[in-house]
């Protein structure tokens, strides 16, 4: 059994992390089933467990939250569906790397569902499009823009935190730091690439491709 939930208008970051907090408690306890929670942020930054002061190159931009999800540091903001994933390895199987590559395919999957190409780089988390419709890099090689970030924690192998996709967001709030300490790539959306994609479009497709990879418990 999974609990699927959506929550309207913006929600307040510090809100989102007790919430999560809670619930894979509840979940670690055997009272509560697992959980996918879309929701929206106001626009701010958060910095990982591997985050580089120097990589916030803005820092007076939005407010900050230390994170406690692996990673660097990343942007939220409206436009932007996070999907917070708290998912019990215990039943799953106790493996991360798959956790991560399943996250990963949720993403790539639901890409697909309006004709984009998410890819994944070794190096380089997260997932990524090739801008065909871009000038060609120094190396005559077509640039990669970020679409989608993938950042996870767990706690007694229950997991949370999870993904971002980039629907509509603002994409020059992303210059106040150096997304996931990569500076030589840029950052994209589905509406950037010209797919008129609503909030609600990539909700649907959420939902369907994610029952495709991990398995109904």
């Amino acid at each position: 059994m999974l609990d699927w939930k959506i929550s309207d208008g913006l929600t307040p970051y510090e809100f989102a992390v007790d919430a999560m907090e809670n619930r894979v408690a509840d979940i670690i306890a055997g009272n509560a089933p697992e959980q996918v929670w879309l929701v929206e942020h106001p626009p701010l930054y958060t910095a990982g467990t591997s985050a580089d002061i120097a990589d916030l190159v803005d820092p007076d931009r939005f407010p900050v939250y230390k994170s406690q999800r692996g990673g660097q540091y990343t942007y939220h903001g409206p436009g932007q569906r996070v999907a917070y994933a708290m998912l019990d390895l215990n039943k799953r199987g106790k493996d991360v790397r798959k956790l991560v590559w399943n996250l990963e395919e949720w993403v790539i999957q639901t890409l697909a569902e309006f004709n984009v190409v998410g890819e994944r780089r070794d190096g380089r988390v997260g997932v990524w499009v090739v801008r065909h419709d871009k000038p060609l890099t120094a190396l005559g090689t077509p640039p990669e823009d970020k679409i989608a970030a993938i950042g996870v924690r767990l706690r007694r192998w229950v997991s949370f935190h999870g993904i971002s996709i980039n629907v509509e967001p603002d994409l020059t709030h992303y210059n106040g730091i150096v997304p996931c300490g990569i500076a030589e790539h840029g950052v994209t959306s589905l509406v950037d690439l010209g797919r008129p994609v609503t909030m609600d479009d990539l909700d649907v497709a959420l939902k369907s491709t994610f029952t495709r990879i991990f398995k109904q418990l």
